[in-house]
């Protein structure tokens, strides 16, 4: 590498350009650079090489760049006066330069008085952008560009916590406000930051790095300078901060010099992930390499150089477009008996070169070159990984499409579902290793994670803890335990652990011992989340639901009696159904008793089947048959409604039957305040406090320590020294109601809680990955084995009653009134009163001369033989009884199994049809020739009154 002594070489290189180029106009350009500064040779070789190369390619060139470097010698108050002796006496038109952010920011504001602009190519810091000057033009990517690709490697790796650990001047601060607010966009924690000072010692660093290892996380965002960043990292090597586990994640400012690192920083920094500026290849840049190799064998290119030579060929060509007129700067005679500083002239050339600059876009070293609003802004970043050959490339980060593995990858293969391998080649990460660190360490210095386990829990499903008599030490069992050995599982990584008992402490003192941390790394238990824990402590997702319950005695509220199957239904509604199988009989027999000989007879034969057809249908069909159409409109209404009811009735009967009405004179907690009852609240929990904050009296509180104890307080009850309620904890409730079946219930659920939770400290890295565990457990039927492993049996001899409720618990019992019935009832009065009307205005129409009721009435009660029913009756005989030949009667047994008379006459007699010859062979043999009509009158033979007529076949079975 060239270095200050060489500074002669560079002046005579560029004196020489200059005068062989003095026959165009020339426009006088200041550099302001620390000679002997790393880079600061290169650059301005590159801005020599860059005026060079312009002017070769351009000779039709009308203005001439004409130079004066000025060394600042890395002091900003050297920089301020090297700068204005440029404008004050040199009279430039513009500055190229400074290095830092504070020279720039003098520089700035001296442009902005004398309209002289200032083109930076390697004053990095944000904070110029802020200053917002439209002299100012900054040539090279300002810091706050690279966050957003360290973000991507952060999120796509998936870590919760990074420090960032940066120089403690403007050039290192400057990066922060960006990376913080790019970390906030994807919920990653900044739990503190390490500041190097710029002439920090050996010591210093170190003291620096242990305090960063005594600490949980392992991912390190470094924004440091090259030269301390070889001191840093070969310290944190020094000291074990390169082993498996740690991630360092490097800025550019150490990354685009990772080319000019001789073998021993290189190895300090193996495993190393670095985001590195990015020159697109071209033909253009290969040639420069190739140039700068011939010519400064011994020197590196840096991208500083690149830079430089970018922004000098901007400069070239916005002085060429802003022309040589007004190159003059203006004072006015104020201004000449002002101090020096106070007295600069205005140039008259900036606001044209200003334009220029801001119009310039040409094909650079770098890729596309363009102000916008003063500043380069690159869509890409090379991301590297430190090997022993220097950066290796691992993949890109683009603005549009965020990390790729090459800059030819498709979009759409970078899925929010894809992994870090879709997206980045193998990574070596520190301690030679390809697992990806997890981002955070317990820093144990080797030990094992102190879990406390609380040893006097009421409910030993839950956690049970039993002292081995041949060891002597503790060991712990109950459904939270496996369930956190269950989590531990699930995580992508090993945690070495062990449980330490917590002697005769409440819940609340167990919480604030691992609050302070001397003893305990965490806790596992059946542990309520609560606001006021939290403020101690860090829970992870809850593991189950909680909440507190208030349990009271129940007993059975419906007493059994001789008459409980008159209980479903209501007293209305037993009279209106009762009435309403009296009129649907009444309706049906009125309508049939004409034509159907079912529902004729004696008085007493009619009345008994009015009843006998309409109550019988609850239990099977009758065997009365219904002829016509409008009562059998009516039947089937019937039948509907009486379906319902009875089905109804008896799913209200088996309820009362087999079910157990239980019931408690305590509904809430606000009932046991207003009667001033004695409750219990299980011992060593944080009931205590619930129970005070909701207004109970110590006098009114009693503990309880198992669900035996509070069996036994609940069972004596306030009158023999018991208590009348118990506040617990929801999953203790379904323990204590599946263990006392039937004996007691939960009224109310008066406080709320997220659930039951591990405990850790604050900020404790485990709570994310232990909750994502949680996760991963509950989707899968680890917890139906768990919960099989410890409640199955008190299911089984008393089911859950959540989840699982007793057939013979507790139900509410509501009677069957005629609210839930009255549409059926009124759709069967409507079809029984329009029945009704149909065969009224028949019967009147048919008997039109009868006036006289008497005579309406008898009409009324014998058959109607007109009927289209009698004309279409179908007979079916099964047997024949009797002959008599003489008076040609033939006794049949009908289908019915009544006796029937049949009468065989011939044609000629009333018009009837005629038998024909051969009746008395069909007589004898009991048959009748097949095809042969008949016009019969049929009669029961015991009642002649009753006569049908029809004309049919005969079939004699």
């Amino acid at each position: 590498m060239m270095r200050g002594n060489n500074f002669v070489l560079i002046l005579l290189f560029f004196f020489r350009m200059q005068v062989r180029e003095a026959q165009n106009t020339d426009v006088k350009v200041g550099i302001v650079t620390d000679v002997g500064r790393e880079n600061s040779d290169i650059t301005l070789l590159c801005i020599s090489m860059s005026l060079s190369d312009f002017y070769s390619s351009h000779p039709e060139t009308r203005t001439r760049l004409i130079t004066t470097i000025v060394d600042s010698k890395n002091d900003v108050v050297l920089s301020a006066a090297a700068a204005l002796d440029l404008i004050t006496n040199k009279e430039v038109k513009a500055i190229l330069g400074p290095w830092t952010w504070m020279q720039a920011q003098f520089m700035i504001e001296m442009g902005q008085k004398s309209q002289v602009p200032t083109v930076s190519h390697s004053a990095t810091s944000p904070f110029l952008a802020s200053i917002r000057s439209q002299y100012f033009f900054g040539a090279t990517y300002d810091d706050s560009s690279q966050v957003h690709a360290i973000k991507a490697i952060i999120e796509l790796f998936m870590w919760r916590e990074v420090a960032p650990a940066y120089v403690d001047n403007t050039f290192g601060e400057g990066i922060l406000p960006s990376l913080t607010n790019a970390l906030q966009e994807i919920n990653v924690r900044i739990p503190y930051r390490t500041v190097i000072y710029p002439n920090a010692t050996d010591d210093e660093i170190s003291v620096e790095l242990l305090r960063m290892m005594n600490l949980p996380t392992r991912v390190f965002v470094v924004h440091i300078a090259k030269l301390l960043g070889s001191r840093f990292f070969a310290k944190a090597k020094e000291i074990g901060m390169m082993k498996q586990g740690y991630v360092w994640i490097l800025t550019n400012s150490i990354a685009d010099d990772l080319s000019i690192m001789n073998e021993t920083e290189i190895e300090t920094m193996e495993g190393v992930l670095g985001v590195k500026t990015y020159f697109p290849r071209s033909e253009e840049l290969e040639t420069f390499k190739s140039r700068w190799k011939k010519r400064f064998p011994n020197s590196d290119l840096s991208v500083y150089g690149l830079c430089a030579y970018d922004a000098t060929t901007a400069l070239a060509l916005a002085i060429e477009e802003a022309g040589t007129s007004n190159l003059t700067f203006v004072k006015t005679d104020a201004m000449r008996d002002m101090s020096e500083l106070q007295g600069l002239g205005v140039s008259q050339y900036g606001p044209k070169l200003v334009q220029a600059l801001s119009r310039v876009r040409f094909k650079a070293l770098a890729g596309d070159f363009q102000f916008i609003n003063g500043q380069l802004h690159p869509s890409v970043f090379e991301i590297v990984n430190v090997d022993g050959r220097g950066g290796r490339t691992i993949g890109f980060w683009k603005k549009e499409h965020g990390l790729l593995k090459n800059l030819e990858q498709k979009p759409a293969t970078t899925t929010t579902s894809s992994t870090w391998q879709d997206r980045l080649r193998p990574i070596i990460w520190p301690g030679d290793t390809m697992s990806v660190p997890k981002g955070w360490e317990i820093p144990t210095n080797g030990k094992r994670l102190r879990i406390g386990v609380p040893t006097n829990n009421g409910f030993k499903q839950f956690v049970k803890a039993t002292r081995d008599p041949i060891t002597n030490s503790t060991i712990f069992s109950g459904f939270c335990i496996d369930y956190f050995e269950a989590v531990i599982q699930a995580m992508s990584y090993d945690v070495s652990y062990d449980f330490i008992p917590f002697e005769d402490v409440n819940y609340d003192t167990a919480i604030y011992q691992v609050y302070l941390g001397l003893e305990y790394d965490a806790m596992v238990a059946d542990t309520t989340m609560s606001a006021n824990r939290s403020m101690y402590v860090d829970f992870s997702l809850p593991y189950t639901p909680s909440g507190i319950g208030v349990v009271v005695p129940v007993e059975e509220s419906v007493k059994r009696s001789s008459i409980i199957f008159l209980t479903p239904l209501t007293l209305e509604l037993w009279v209106i159904s009762l009435l309403s199988f009296f009129i649907i009989g009444l309706v049906v027999w009125v309508l049939e008793h004409r034509v159907n000989p079912d529902f004729d007879g004696s008085v007493k034969y009619q009345i008994s089947t009015i009843f006998w057809f309409s109550f019988s249908i609850i239990a099977f069909a009758p065997r009365e048959r219904v002829l016509s159409f409008w009562a059998r409109l009516v039947v089937i209404i019937w039948y509907f409604l009486v379906l319902v009811l009875t089905q109804s009735y008896t799913a209200s009967l088996s309820s009362l039957l087999t079910s157990q009405q239980l019931d408690s004179t305590i509904t809430s907690m606000n009932s046991l305040l207003a009667k001033g009852e004695p409750v219990g609240y299980q011992l060593s929990s944080f009931l205590l406090g619930r129970c005070w904050e909701s207004g109970f009296s110590d006098a009114n509180l009693v503990t309880y320590g198992s669900a035996e104890n509070c069996d036994d307080l609940l069972s004596k009850g306030p009158q023999k020294g018991g208590i009348s309620a118990a506040f617990m904890e929801v999953p203790y409730v379904k323990l204590f109601l599946g263990q006392y079946c039937n004996k007691y219930k939960m009224v109310e659920t008066p406080f709320k809680f997220n659930g039951l939770g591990f405990v850790f400290p604050i900020g404790s890295p485990l709570v994310a990955d232990v909750s994502r565990a949680i996760l991963q457990v509950q989707e899968s039927n680890k917890v139906t084995q768990l919960k099989n492993a410890w409640f199955k049996k008190i299911d089984e001899s008393c089911p859950d009653p959540f989840t699982n409720p007793d057939p013979h618990s507790s139900v509410s019992f509501r009677q069957l009134g005629i609210d839930s019935l009255w549409v059926l009832f009124l759709a069967a009065a409507i079809v029984c009163a329009i029945a009704l009307g149909n065969f009224v205005f028949r019967f009147l129409k048919e008997n039109p001369n009868q006036r006289n009721l008497r005579e309406l009435w008898e009409r009324f009660l014998q058959p109607d033989r007109n009927s289209y029913i009698n004309e279409r009756l179908p007979l079916r005989f099964t047997r024949v009884n009797g002959i008599n030949k003489a008076g040609k009667k033939i006794t049949l047994m009908g289908q019915d199994g009544v006796n029937w008379m049949v009468l065989l006459t011939n044609e000629n007699e009333r018009g009837r049809m005629r038998l024909g010859r051969g009746w008395k062979g069909f007589c004898e043999a009991h048959g009748v020739k097949i095809g042969d009509s008949f016009v019969l009158e049929l009669m029961r033979e015991k009642d002649s009154s009753h006569v049908l007529k029809f004309c049919t076949k005969l079939n004699c079975v």
